[in-house]
C-alpha cells in the first residue's frame, strides 16, 4: 500500500512495514487494523495474518512482515513529495529488526527530494537508537501521544537526532494542559473517527493552539472525527489551522538539544496558500 494519501497532513505514505501490537489507549480503534484486514481480504499478501477478530472488529495480533520489495518505492518517485512513513505499522516497533530500520533510513537519507514524517509510539527505542542513525534534514521524527499518561514519549523524542521533532496528539482522549515544547517544531490535533471513536473536547484543542501560539510552534488541526468526520469537519473558532514547519536543505542534521534550548522555525500561514508547500 502505497501511493497519495487523503491525510490532510501529508501528500503520499509508504508502508516498507506491515502489522503493529496495540501498546497504548490510543490504539484501540486505529484505523490501519481495519484497513489490513480490509486490505487482506482483497487479496494483497503483505497484510494477510497479522490481524485478528475481537468482539466483531479486526485487532493487531503482533505479527509484523516486513516488506523488502517495497525498500526502494520512494526512489522511482521523481517528484518531490511529503511521505507518511509506515501509516500501517510502525518503524520502531519492537519485531522491526535494527538492519530493516537502517535500510529504510538509507533510503530516506538518498532520496533528498522527499520530506519524510516517521511517527513512533515506541518512543524509547527511537530513543535509544538514535545515535545509530542518519538523521539528514529531511527526514521528520514525531511521537504519539493521546493524553496526559504519555508526555514521556515527548522527552525521549528531545533526545534524539532529528533535525525536525514533531508531535500528533492524535487520538486526542484527554487534556494536555502543561505541554513543554522546547525543541519541538509542530504540533498536530485531532479527534478519534470511525467506530466507537471517543469523544474530545474543544477545550482540549483550544487549550493545545493556544500554548502553540505562545511557544511560537507551528499548529495543524487535523479534524474534530467521530463516527463521520466529514461532517465534523476541522474547522476550530472559525477556520482551519494547517501550519507546517519549514526548513532550509542546506542546513545540516544537529545532534539532540538539551531539553530547555530552544531553536527558530518559519511557520507557514494557511493565509498564504501559494507558499503551503513543505520545502524539506
Amino acid at each position: 500500500m502505497a501511493g497519495n494519501s487523503r491525510i490532510e497532513w501529508t501528500e503520499a505514505t509508504w508502508n516498507p512495514i506491515a502489522g503493529c501490537t496495540i501498546v497504548s489507549p490510543g490504539c484501540t480503534n486505529c484505523y490501519a487494523m481495519r484497513m489490513a484486514s480490509r486490505l487482506a481480504a482483497m487479496g494483497q499478501d503483505k497484510y494477510r495474518g497479522i490481524t485478528r477478530r475481537s468482539g466483531g472488529r479486526a485487532k493487531w495480533n503482533g505479527e509484523v512482515h516486513l516488506d523488502f520489495s517495497t525498500l526502494d518505492l520512494p526512489r522511482s518517485w521523481s517528484r518531490g513529495k511529503i511521505i507518511f512513513v509506515n501509516s500501517m505499522s510502525d518503524l520502531f516497533h519492537e519485531k522491526v529488526p535494527f538492519p530493516f530500520i537502517k535500510k529504510v533510513f538509507q533510503t530516506m537519507n538518498e532520496t533528498p527530494r522527499h520530506t519524510y514524517q516517521v511517527l513512533t509510539k515506541r518512543a524509547e527505542r527511537l530513543r535509544d537508537l538514535s545515535s545509530q542513525i542518519e538523521w539528514t534534514p529531511n527526514i521528520w521524527m514525531g511521537v504519539s501521544v493521546e493524553n496526559v499518561d504519555y508526555e514521556w514519549r515527548i522527552d525521549c523524542l528531545r533526545q534524539t537526532g532529528a533535525v525536525i521533532k514533531f508531535l500528533s496528539l492524535e487520538p486526542l482522549l484527554g487534556p494536555l494542559d502543561i505541554l513543554n515544547l522546547s525543541n519541538i517544531d509542530w504540533v498536530i490535533v485531532g479527534g478519534e473517527s470511525g467506530p466507537g471513536a471517543r469523544p474530545m473536547s474543544k477545550d482540549w484543542v483550544r487549550s493545545i493552539r493556544d500554548q502553540c501560539e505562545v511557544a511560537k510552534v507551528p499548529f495543524h488541526f487535523k479534524q474534530w472525527g467521530g463516527v463521520n468526520k466529514k461532517r465534523t469537519g476541522r474547522i476550530l473558532d472559525g477556520r482551519t489551522w494547517d501550519e507546517l514547519p519549514s526548513i532550509s536543505r542546506s542546513k545540516t542534521a544537529k545532534k539532540a538539544l538539551p531539553a530547555r534550548q530552544t531553536k527558530t522555525v518559519n511557520v507557514l500561514s494557511p493565509s498564504e496558500p501559494s507558499k503551503r508547500k513543505v520545502r524539506a
